[in-house]
């Protein structure tokens, strides 16, 4: 409802008079300080409850608010407060979960969640910093420039840092590629990822893929970000120095993105498609200049505390500096570049216009600042300063709009904190039961295996990468589909990182705790069997609705789950961003936490190591827990991709997962493949032993002879396709078998040599039957042209 009428600038309820969002409402300001008693005429708007509900807030909060202020808040300060307490923002509903996961480590140089991503000390004066955030809401309106804003914006948080990033990563999720919507949104998430970390200049190197109709109406888009800084050369996100003066940097500012945090925090619905406007629009061609600009002024040692605007624009970044500064901000409004006209203070604060940041300088170095941003054709405005208060106040037009207390505002300080009702979800019941299917037909293993390789979850993703440049800056020594994880060369020395993101989200469905644990495991044994050392992970956690109790019991085991990985795997969690919300009319995603892992390789030339077979004669090996047998019953299909696939059922639990026999395998990889003796290594995963041998083969065009013994009886669909974890498949040359065993005689895993790398064939023979006799040229054509054959029928279709 909007009020007009007459205060004075004395009245005790000044602050009330606020100035409501609509760009063509008509606006009234004073023009003088309002203490000094003037008359003043104003639009306003009626803050009241149901507003405050309309924000995301609820009730209660709305009573928080009003009691911490003692009066009703400005439409300003609705605004500030319902994105700084949005789940995007705050974490209300999961730090407390997030404080019991291990976030110490000898490596660590800064604790989880205290700057904008995480670093991790490499040695030889090198640190790297490493996040990965969502952009799931926003994609799922706007593909395109969802896609495009979440590479954007997670580069931000490397490059604040001090840090320039050197590679990039991303795990999608979508629904079923038979729904055109579907189709719809692979093709613009996919063009706006590789269209902006194109132009940017950084290359895209890994990442994963998955497809299943939990994720149909709400696609994950998860970005992650790698850069290289020296440890004692780092920025950090904060505001001290009374008097230093506070500027605005980078693109102008627009009303793209308003209330962006507050629109992640709720369930996707048909009024979505309504929000674009909560969708920003990317300009990484400004965000390069960005990049430089800033790099260049932290180096030059005139930036007191810097960070990127992202969710929630001006206002996040103000209140979190202020309150990790333990000071207060003024900001006038007036000063602020604006690309649209009558913008208000409500706009100004909460948008998310792309390429921004905020920036603390150094008293008298402002006009060397100005310089340096002025040099890279970027503006850099003074839109307030530093002042010894709490509070972050703010001017429009000679109003104040604003006046809030950083610290209640802000993840750690004064945002709520609840702890949610769990229950475990009745469907677990039910699907832990598989139905007795029949066993596969010996005669029907190598249709199955082709049918296997077609299937959109393991077929060939080079549809994806290859629209990402994989090789910009020279760096990539690994790029996707050549090892389990990326590797990028540290240029001037020996190193390499190696990085992989992972999750199976059907295990977490089944098995939440032990699903967590799976996705940080096979992550490590990826960054492994590339020939990398696990230092730590970033983790971005896409859930449903919090507020639902078998939602939050499977969060709450998932993370319970994570925790326990990244303990024994010695591991840490440096940060990342949780995602809720994911859901819509039909039902939430699959519970997918999605783990970013980052690795050392202390020898890229020695140590790094490709996926394929690469030398005919080689001798092929299945190395696992010493403890582990064949295991061939039924139970061994739970949750796998065959069973999805051949029998369209999700039943059963996630695979066996042991940590400490985890542990062992990736231990006596990392041994093996660091003396030399290793020439490929694939870990089995999705698809099983037979879809594992078949990615080997297809990766080096070369076939292999493969014979596998097993006790009897036994259930051959399970053993050529069941998802055992803690097993790789590694190739050596030949006679080197004893030099292997005496090799991880100290760890307590195993290895049995099971077949040859020979000519264009791939042969699995079971307890002396062949099985699977087909030529690799087959394999291919499954493999490779599936995805691209289901999109490019898409595009006939539309044209």
């Amino acid at each position: 409802m909007l009020l007009s009428r007459q205060i004075r600038g004395s009245d005790s309820n000044l602050l009330q008079a606020a100035f409501y969002v609509q760009a063509n409402e008509e606006y009234w300001s004073p023009q003088a300080h309002p203490s000094a008693g003037h008359t003043i005429m104003m639009q306003e708007v009626l803050v009241d409850e149901a507003l405050a509900l309309e924000h995301g807030l609820t009730s209660e909060e709305y009573s928080w608010i009003t009691d911490k202020l003692g009066r009703t808040p400005t439409i300003t300060e609705l605004g500030i407060y319902s994105v700084m307490w949005s789940e995007h923002c705050s974490y209300k509903n999961s730090i407390a979960l997030l404080k019991t996961l291990p976030r110490e480590g000898d490596s660590l140089l800064v604790a989880a969640g205290e700057e904008n991503a995480g670093l991790v000390d490499i040695g030889d004066d090198m640190a790297v910093a490493f996040k990965i955030e969502s952009h799931n809401h926003p994609s799922a309106v706007e593909p395109y420039q969802g896609a495009a804003t979440g590479v954007g914006g997670i580069h931000r948080d490397i490059f604040t840092m001090g840090a320039r990033p050197i590679c990039a990563l991303n795990s999608l999720r979508f629904g079923s590629l038979s729904n055109a919507r579907v189709r719809y949104l692979f093709d613009g998430v996919v063009r706006g990822i590789g269209d902006y970390g194109n132009s940017f200049g950084v290359p895209t190197v890994a990442g994963d893929v998955y497809f299943d109709p939990a994720y149909e109406g709400n696609p994950l888009v998860n970005a992650m970000s790698v850069g290289v800084v020296k440890p004692g050369r780092t920025a950090s996100a904060i505001a001290i120095g009374t008097g230093n003066k506070v500027f605005i940097t980078g693109a102008s500012t627009g009303r793209d993105g308003i209330h962006g945090a507050t629109f992640a925090s709720e369930e996707i619905s048909e009024e979505s498609e309504m929000k674009r406007p909560s969708v920003q629009v990317g300009d990484p061609f400004t965000e390069k200049l960005l990049l430089e600009a800033t790099l260049e002024a932290i180096a030059a040692g005139c930036i007191v505390g810097v960070q990127d605007m992202g969710a929630a624009g001006i206002t996040c970044s103000s209140c979190e500096m202020s309150a990790k500064g333990g000071a207060g901000m003024t900001l006038n409004l007036d000063h602020v570049p604006l690309r649209e006209p009558d913008m208000t203070a409500y706009e100004i604060m909460l948008s998310e216009s792309q390429e921004r940041m905020l920036i603390v300088c150094v008293q008298g170095r402002e006009d060397e600042l100005v310089e340096i941003f002025n040099k890279w054709d970027l503006r850099a405005d003074c839109i307030g300063e530093v002042t010894d208060s709490d509070r972050v106040r703010v001017w429009h037009h000679g109003q104040l709009v604003a006046e809030v207390e950083a610290e209640h505002l802000v993840l750690g300080g004064g945002a709520p904190v609840y702890r949610r009702e769990r229950r475990q979800p009745e469907y677990l019941k039910e699907i832990r039961v598989i139905p007795d299917v029949p066993d596969l037909d010996p005669a029907s293993a190598g249709a199955a295996l082709l049918e296997m390789l077609a299937a959109p979850n393991i077929a060939s993703k080079a549809w994806v990468f290859e629209q990402y440049d994989t090789m910009v800056r020279t760096g990539t020594v690994l790029g996707p589909g050549a090892g389990d994880a990326a590797i990028i060369r540290l240029k001037g020395t020996d190193k390499g990182l190696a990085v992989k993101t992972d999750c199976n989200g059907r295990y977490v469905y089944l098995n939440p705790r032990r699903g967590g644990r799976i996705a940080v495991a096979e992550a490590a044994r990826n960054v492994v069997c590339a020939g990398g050392h696990p230092l730590a992970i970033t983790n971005c956690l896409n859930f449903g609705n919090p507020h639902k109790p078998e939602v939050y019991w499977a969060f709450h085991e998932a993370v319970s789950g994570v925790g326990e990985a990244c303990r024994a795997l010695a591991t840490p969690v440096t940060g990342g961003n949780v995602s809720f919300y994911n859901e819509n009319p039909e039902g939430a995603v699959f519970p997918t936490p999605t783990i970013g892992m980052l690795g050392l390789v202390e020898d890229v030339e020695g140590c790094t190591t490709q996926a394929a077979f690469r030398n005919a004669g080689d001798e092929i090996y299945l190395l696992t827990p010493k403890s582990w047998a064949h295991r061939t019953t039924l139970s061994e299909l739970g949750g796998t991709e065959y069973l999805s696939v051949r029998h369209g059922l999700l039943r059963g639990d996630a695979p066996h997962m042991d940590l400490s026999e985890e542990l062992a395998t990736q231990q006596a990889m990392h041994e093996l493949i660091r003396t030399g003796k290793v020439s490929s290594a694939h870990d089995v995963s999705d698809g099983g032993l037979a879809t594992c041998l078949a990615e080997k083969a297809l990766a080096g065009c070369l076939g292999a002879a493969v014979d596998l013994d097993c006790p009897q009886p036994f259930r051959l669909d399970a053993l050529l396709f069941g998802e055992a974890q803690s097993r790789i498949v590694f190739t050596a040359p030949a006679g080197l078998e004893r030099t292997i065993r005496g090799a991880i005689r100290g760890f307590a895993a195993q290895c049995s040599r099971i077949g040859t790398v020979q000519g264009d064939r791939l042969q699995i023979t079971v307890a002396g039957a062949t099985v699977i006799d087909m030529p690799v040229s087959d394999m291919h054509q499954a493999f490779s042209t599936a995805i691209p054959a289901i999109m490019e029928q898409a595009h006939d279709m539309a044209t």
